[in-house]
């Protein structure tokens, strides 16, 4: 069970990376003219080596989603503990993420927090619900 839900929330994440990306290259319509996404994805923040950050969002949550759904249908230690380590990378860098957008960059992106809460989220499922597999 612990594994589905976990699909979902790299689910979720994934589209809203690509949600994000979209408003990066012209969609603007998901979100308010001069509101907090254009804020925080035009900032100095919201790219790293030139590249987008929901470029990596987009591959990362595709991979982590992959793994997941094979986690599910064909359980190994590997893919579990690949699992709990990327998570827990990613709950550091949510948390680093949420805290440019209160303290610094005083904008916040709905769909920034969404992925941020989403690996907060999936953090204490993996930390808290000790399944083996």
């Amino acid at each position: 069970m612990k594994y589905k839900i976990l699909l979902i929330i790299f689910i979720i994440s994934l589209i809203s990376s690509i949600i994000i990306l979209s408003t990066v290259y012209g969609n603007s319509s998901f979100c308010e003219p001069n509101g907090g996404c254009n804020s925080v994805q035009n900032s100095k923040y919201g790219y790293l080596f030139g590249i987008s950050n929901s470029i990596y969002g987009i591959f990362i949550f595709l991979i982590l989603s992959m793994i997941t759904f094979s986690q599910i249908k064909k359980p190994t230690k590997n893919k579990q503990l690949l699992i709990k380590y990327a998570v827990t990378i990613g709950f550091i860098i949510a948390i680093y993420f949420i805290f440019l957008q209160i303290f610094i960059l005083k904008a916040l992106c709905r769909y920034c927090l969404v992925i941020d809460f989403s690996m907060i989220l999936a953090f204490f499922l993996v930390i808290l619900k000790r399944n083996n597999l």
